[in-house]
This record gives structure tokens, sequence and C-alpha cells, in this order.
């Protein structure tokens, strides 16, 4: 048995509950299990270009939900109730984080004027970036939360203050908000298309095509590189929400490999009703400023502080999240009916 959970130091706060041993033969499984859902992604979905339909997107949709849900089963077994409850707090957390990126991803694209039928590449490619991206940061965060005990307080103090930003955004009307179909490229898709030559328009849906001047990008490889650093971004909230929830890398990396893999089929469901979800920042903010409260709560306890009032247990923090998530969605649903 491979313990993959770095044992926490004497001055770092309790686990949320006992040291998952995870065996690294669960590792190589749920890594080859990604490996091949982008595989058949690619082959099967990806190859031949075209916009998926309404049908095609929400069969998929509810493919990736079973397996999360399969996957949550198999932990009660395999492992504990309480890892399994830990797992859908992280993974309905993750979600509901990932509806406020599709925001961004969409006009992204509209900035990079993507066609409709080269947008499952594009995300399919940027969604592969952001799972590389996030492995790393799950290893280095579990590696930092189990040798610098105080790093906690940093966590719930981001927490709250991007709770505060949601709020903040939520409460702007629509003419301070600005343009919404602008986009600044960020450093790394100027720096990349600085350095390489990059095509005049699309190439098909080619990333890279061959020149007599020699090899150039096209912009299709510009928006996937730039929806994978804008991810860089997404992850500073969600891996330390995430940590908030459990202290078990497995169960994170888990969580946020089944709630990427099925963003692309939610992106072309619910780009449309996106501007819908009017109480969306609250709801998030409500999310983020709950698990920033609970990090800050642990953070006292490992410091022999605060020690009287009780830190939420797992359970709660999933009914927490279902419960905002519901009447997120309730309540913006109403709002939008009374204003038609």
């Amino acid at each position: 048995m491979l313990n993959i959970a770095a044992s926490a130091s004497t001055a770092a706060p309790p686990p949320l509950s006992a040291d998952m041993q995870v065996h690294l033969l669960e590792w190589i499984i749920m890594a080859l299990l990604v490996l091949g859902l982008v595989i058949v992604d690619l082959v099967g979905h990806v190859r031949k270009a075209h916009e998926p339909t309404m049908r095609e997107a929400t069969s998929w949709l509810i493919f990736y939900v079973a397996l999360a849900v399969i996957f949550g089963i198999y932990v009660i077994f395999r492992h504990s109730p309480e890892f399994s409850v830990e797992f859908f707090s992280v993974y309905f957390t993750e979600y509901s984080l990932s509806v406020d990126n599709i925001f961004i991803f969409i006009i992204v694209m509209t900035s990079f004027r993507v066609p409709r039928k080269y947008q499952q590449k594009a995300l399919l490619y940027g969604i592969v970036i952001a799972l590389i991206v996030r492995f790393v940061f799950i290893l280095l965060g579990a590696a930092l939360l189990a040798r610098f005990g105080w790093i906690f307080f940093f966590f719930a103090i981001f927490l709250l203050y991007t709770a505060y930003a949601q709020v903040k955004e939520g409460l702007e009307d629509d003419e301070t908000k600005g343009d919404p179909d602008e986009y600044e490229p960020n450093a790394i898709t100027r720096l990349t298309a600085r350095i390489f030559k990059v095509t005049q328009g699309f190439v098909g849906d080619k990333l890279v095509v061959r020149r007599s001047s020699g090899f150039a990008l096209t912009p299709l490889l510009l928006c996937i590189v730039s929806i994978g650093s804008v991810d860089l971004m997404f992850a500073l909230d969600s891996i330390p929400a995430s940590f908030g929830l459990t202290r078990q890398p497995f169960i994170i990396f888990a969580a946020n490999a089944f709630a990427l893999l099925g963003l692309r089929q939610m992106f072309f469901l619910v780009d449309a009703l996106l501007g819908r979800l009017v109480y969306l920042n609250f709801g998030l903010a409500a999310i983020l400023g709950f698990i920033g409260l609970k990090l800050l709560l642990e953070a006292f306890h490992s410091v022999d502080m605060l020690t009287f009032i009780p830190v939420p247990s797992a359970l709660l923090s999933l009914g927490f999240v279902v419960v905002i998530l519901v009447v997120t969605v309730i309540a913006s649903i109403i709002k939008t009916r009374r204003d038609e």
C-alpha cells in the first residue's frame, strides 16, 4: 500500500479524516482512465470537425456525471463513506466553479472568432492543458500543506477575498462591467504569438502548418494556449477550495478530472443559458466564503485557538454546496422570468 498523501507535520492542521490509503495501482488506473477518455474524444469526436447536437452533448454529459457517481460509490466500498462525501463535495464545487469559467471560455472563443465546428477541439486541448496544470498544483499544494501549516491562513484569506470579488462583480451594473465580448490576450498568449509565426486565418482545424519559410501556428492553437493559460488562474481558486474540503490529493485530482472532462459538453449545453444565471456570482461567493471560513477555523485550531468552534463536517460541507447551487439556479430562473 502506498500512502500518496503526505502526513502532516505537528504544526499543520489536523486532517479532515484519517489519511486515505491509496494504492499505486489506483493512481495508475485513474491516469489510464483519464488518458483513455481523452483519446476517445480525440478519435471519436474531435477528429471530424462538427458542432455537437443537443442530444450528443447531453448524452456525453450524463456519461461523465455517471462516471463520477460510480467513482464515488467505489470510494465508499474501497475506502470509506466519509471519503466519498469529500469527493462529491469537491466535485460539485469544481463543477460550480467551472460554470463560471465557461463565461471566459466563450469570450476567448469569440475574440479568436473560432468557427463553431472547431470549438470542440480547442476546448478539449485546453482542458488537457488544464488537467496537467492542476495535477502539478495538487501535488504542490499537498506538499506545502504537509510542511507548512500556516499556509492554511493564506488559502483561507485568498478564498475570502475571491468571495468578496464575486459579490462585487455580481453587484456591478451591466454598464460598469464593460463589454463582455472584449478579451485581452494574457502574457502567455502574447509571448507565443511574438515568438512564433502565425497564419492570417484558420487552416481547417490544424494547429500547425508548414510554409515555404518554415512552420507557422494557426489562431486555433493560440486559442488553445489562451484557454489553457486562463485556466491557470482558475486553478488558483479551485485548488485551495478543494483542499478546504479534503486533504486527499487522489480525491482532488479525480474530482477535477471528472469535472473538467465534462466541461466541454456542458459548454455547448449552457453557453446560451449562462446569461440567465444572474445570481451565479453570489452563489459562488457563498461557496468560496464558506470554504474560506472553514479553512480559517482549521488554521486557528492548528495553533490551539478558537477550538470551541467546531469545524464543519464533510457531510455538512456537501449539503451546503448542493443547497447553494440549487437556490442559485432557482432564484436566477425566477428573476429572469420576472424580468422578461
